[in-house]
C-alpha cells in the first residue's frame, strides 16, 4: 500500500484543507465540506497545490495506514469537487421504484412495498421509461455514505443468477446459469 501512499493528493482550485489539532482532517469545496479522522502516527504535509501523506517507520501497520488515509483524503477531494453517483438497476416483471423528495417506494415482487428513507446528504431520483428497466439515480459527495446505501438497496433482492431478476448496479454484470439439464 505505500506505493499508493506515496502519491501526492492534487489539491484543485476552489479546495481548502485543514488539519485539526486531534487529527481530523477537514476538506471544504465548492460542493460541500467532508471530515476524516487520520492515525496520530501519519503526518501530512500541504505544500503548493499538493497535500502528501508522511509515515514515520516502515511497519507494516504504518505502511498500511499510509496508503489507506492516502486514498481516503483523495475521495474526499474529488468528492467535495466532482461528487459521486451509482445508478442502479430494477430487472424483473412489476418491479417498481418511485420517491417523494428523500423517500424511496419500492415494489420489488414482496407482499408489500419497501419504504426506504435516504439520508439528506445524498440526492436520489427515480426513472422509468417504456421499454426501459426502472431506475434509481444516488448522488453524494460522500463515497462511503453513498456505497453503503446502494448496497443496502442492491441487498433488498440481489440478482439471481437464472433469470437475472432483482436490483442490480447499472455496470454490474450478472452470471447467468443454464438452469435445468435440457435433453436426456
Amino acid at each position: 500500500m505505500s506505493r499508493i501512499g506515496k502519491q501526492p493528493v492534487i489539491l484543485p482550485k476552489g479546495v481548502t484543507i485543514t488539519v485539526g489539532n486531534d487529527n481530523v482532517v477537514t476538506v471544504k469545496g465548492p460542493k460541500g465540506e467532508l471530515k476524516q479522522a487520520i492515525d496520530r502516527d501519519i503526518k501530512i504535509e500541504i505544500a503548493d497545490g499538493h497535500l502528501n501523506l508522511l509515515r514515520p517507520t516502515d511497519q507494516i501497520r504504518h505502511k498500511a495506514m499510509h496508503g489507506l488515509y492516502r486514498a481516503l483524503i483523495a475521495n474526499l477531494v474529488k468528492g467535495v469537487t466532482d461528487g459521486y453517483r451509482r445508478d442502479l438497476e430494477l430487472v424483473g416483471v412489476g418491479y417498481k421504484a418511485s420517491n417523494t423528495g428523500n423517500i424511496l417506494d419500492l415494489a420489488l415482487g414482496y407482499s408489500h412495498n419497501i419504504i426506504i428513507e435516504i439520508p439528506k446528504e445524498l440526492k436520489v431520483a427515480t426513472a422509468t421509461e417504456k421499454g426501459q428497466n426502472p431506475k434509481i439515480v444516488l448522488e453524494g459527495i460522500d463515497k462511503q455514505l453513498l456505497g453503503q446505501v446502494a448496497a443496502k438497496i442492491r441487498g433488498l433482492r440481489k440478482p439471481e443468477p437464472y433469470k437475472g431478476k432483482g436490483v442490480k448496479y447499472k455496470d454490474e454484470v450478472v452470471r447467468r446459469k443454464a438452469g435445468k439439464a435440457a435433453g436426456k
